[in-house]
């Protein structure tokens, strides 16, 4: 099972937050908001390792969406959309030179927007060659583990279920949802095996790199940040 995209939308009027927000919503994505500059910075820590793309105002109040742009691009290459009433030239190159991935003129249809957020995580996914979770980086075309720099053998099913929580950094996994994404729909088994699995990766990623924590009667999380003892 793949977790829904999450975008973060940062919009001041009220009425245009809203309907984008419900509209996204409907077209399959997860999403969160803020209404001003600060509010989206605030909003953006909380989720840094899972938001997928952001929508962003320039005119917004407290902070303005160029500076919050700029911010971001201190910690984070997530995909920006600039969303502005200034069409001008000079104005949409200062956002692309500080880091903005694309740029949409009101008034915009949300067909565009649909279109435009598409666009932009499937070139996204298409280019991404690596993916790092704390000492952990996995190579997506090779599909190879590396710890700390040295390569780490997995089975191919293991990289998948590694490759799953990386992708789910932070969030809660149910063991159903652990099985229906890594070993499929259609497989016939029981949730111990996700156990089995886990615990055998858990094994060659060492104590260093203890990311995979028990949720009891629940399943597992994946926090990079994670530094405790191993759970059983």
């Amino acid at each position: 099972m793949h977790y829904k995209k999450l975008l973060l939308i940062v919009e001041d009027e009220a009425k245009l937050l809203r309907t984008l927000s419900d509209f996204l919503a409907l077209q399959g994505y997860e999403v969160i908001q803020a209404a001003d500059g600060q509010e989206a910075l605030d909003v953006f820590y909380d989720n840094m390792n899972k938001i997928d793309l952001v929508l962003l105002d320039i005119m917004l109040p407290k902070i303005s969406g160029n500076e919050v742009l700029k911010e971001i691009r201190k910690n984070s290459q997530v995909p920006v959309i600039m969303l502005t009433a200034n069409s001008s030239v000079e104005g949409q190159l200062d956002s692309f030179s500080w880091g903005a991935d694309d740029y949409i003129v009101k008034p915009y249809s949300l067909s565009i927007i649909k279109a435009h957020v598409e666009a932009i995580l499937k070139r996204v996914g298409k280019y991404r060659q690596t993916l790092k979770a704390g000492e952990l980086i996995l190579d997506l075309l090779a599909q190879k583990v590396y710890r700390k720099g040295e390569y780490v053998e997995t089975t191919r099913r293991e990289y998948e279920l590694l490759l799953f929580f990386m992708e789910n950094q932070g969030r809660v996994l149910k063991r159903e949802h652990i099985l229906d994404a890594v070993w499929g729909f259609d497989y016939i088994g029981e949730t111990r095996t996700v156990d089995t699995l886990v615990k055998q990766l858990r094994k060659k990623l060492t104590r260093e790199c203890n990311y995979i924590r028990s949720v009891y009667g629940v399943g597992y999380i994946f926090e990079a940040g994670a530094d405790g003892k191993e759970d059983h």
